[in-house]
């Protein structure tokens, strides 16, 4: 029996390669796997073109995954550089990358990491459209628009990041709830500027039919974008935010009947007790499609540690619900980030996600925990440092500072609670 997307498939009873790795990486059964995906609670981002993608799994019941944004810019136009970072990122078991390229030459540099990544790979293809026309963001058609879209799905790109909610609609609600920050979200802004100058509706929201038989066609992810999302705690949850989740709702339905798989974009800025109330508006009303969050930060003063300030977001959010988390590195709001902000941002964004899937009860989250507790409790260095998240980091951690016995740490030395206990244990059962 043939099938045309993963959504597709699901509703015909079709368990495809994808939807194996799935089974394989998570604790799920079949039928509950296949019932999700139909319903469009989980989505497995799995382009036709992506011929070396091991299929991942994001929604309802599986962990929570994360993903590594990189590109080429225009100060710093080093594909080699965002490569490397493309393959630390993988090493570090990022379960996507997006490619924000916005110069040079943007195709080749995409193709190549398609070729590369056995991940799934997402991009936002109205940076592209800016980046191949010229930065003549009034100028460009709507055809210009789709044919990047197809471009990127031509490819082999798995999920793609569309403003589609960003109707004029939306958009009025910005100039009428005047924000600290206004506008942070760089395809919304485009979007937003593209209306203004030409005074038309969003292409994506007014042919939004033309966008689904693309990502039909190629079996694409819409990834719909939140161009409005808060970019300061004081914007979060407001009127502009609101009204265009409802619109990113109505379009999820939309996407559903023509059988093309959604994830909804979240908030990035958001004060830690309304991450709750986020996630189960998002939830409510996109009608429990996966939810993709950028962290969200949960205070705006600590820029250099703005990746502890998402991943402290990035927890609660998964705890309530959200079922993707993009990371923020400590470059966030200051520069493009190096190979050792890409590492600093993933691992802090790895541990809020296992830190969400222990509290959301994820089958055997905690297993890796007790292996490490075991381990200390045995005072079992080797397996302590290899059973670590960062084993390079905690194995040069060790090394830096090593105790004239063996088996404790500087911290406490011969005064180590374990092995102090642990001796008067094995004195007692002698």
């Amino acid at each position: 029996m043939s099938y045309t997307t993963q959504m597709d498939a699901a509703r015909k009873g079709i368990v495809t390669k994808q939807m194996e790795d799935v089974l394989a990486d998570e604790i799920i059964d079949k039928d509950l796997l296949l019932e999700r995906v139909a319903a469009g609670r989980i989505a497995i981002p799995a382009n036709k073109n992506h011929v070396n993608l091991h299929g991942c799994g994001v929604g309802k019941g599986l962990k929570t995954k994360v993903n590594v944004n990189l590109g080429v810019s225009e100060d710093r136009c080093s594909p080699a550089d965002e490569m490397a970072k493309a393959k630390l990122s993988i090493e570090l078991k990022a379960d996507a990358l997006m490619d924000l390229s916005t110069y040079g030459d943007t195709r080749k540099f995409r193709r190549e990491l398609v070729e590369q990544s056995p991940v799934m790979l997402g991009t936002v293809p109205m940076y592209d459209a800016v980046a191949k026309l010229g930065k003549d963001i009034g100028g460009m058609t709507r055809d210009d628009l789709f044919r990047v879209v197809e471009e990127h799905c031509e490819d082999g790109i798995d999920f793609l990041t569309i403003h589609a909610g960003l109707n004029r609609t939306a958009a009025e609600r910005v100039d009428r709830n005047p924000r600290l920050t206004g506008i942070v979200s760089r395809g919304g802004s485009i979007l937003y500027e593209w209306m203004k100058r030409n005074d038309k509706e969003n292409p994506f929201y007014e042919h939004y039919d033309r966008l689904l038989e693309i990502c039909r066609k190629y079996d694409v992810t819409l990834s719909l974008g939140d161009g409005l999302r808060p970019g300061s705690i004081h914007d979060s949850t407001d009127a502009p935010q609101i009204a265009e989740l409802i619109i990113l709702g109505e379009l999820t339905k939309q996407a559903w009947e023509q059988d093309v798989q959604v994830m909804i974009e979240g908030p990035g800025h958001v004060p830690l007790h309304e991450i709750h109330t986020n996630m189960q508006i998002q939830k409510k009303l996109c009608h429990g499609a996966p939810f993709y969050v950028l962290g969200p930060l949960v205070t705006d003063v600590a820029p250099g540690y703005d990746h502890i300030t998402g991943a402290i977001g990035g927890a609660q959010a998964a705890m309530s619900g959200a079922d993707f988390l993009c990371y923020v590195t400590p470059a966030e709001h200051l520069r493009l980030p190096d190979l050792n902000d890409v590492r600093e941002g993933l691992i802090a964004f790895r541990i809020a996600a296992h830190a969400g899937d222990i509290a959301k009860g994820i089958p055997n989250a905690r297993d890796w925990d007790n292996k490490m507790s075991k381990a200390r409790g045995e005072l079992f260095w080797a397996e302590m440092l290899t059973t670590a998240m960062d084993p390079e980091k905690a194995i040069a951690y060790r090394k830096s500072s090593m105790p004239e016995d063996g088996d404790v740490c500087t911290m406490c030395g011969d005064l180590c609670p374990i092995k102090r206990t642990g001796s008067l244990n094995d004195a007692a059962n002698s």
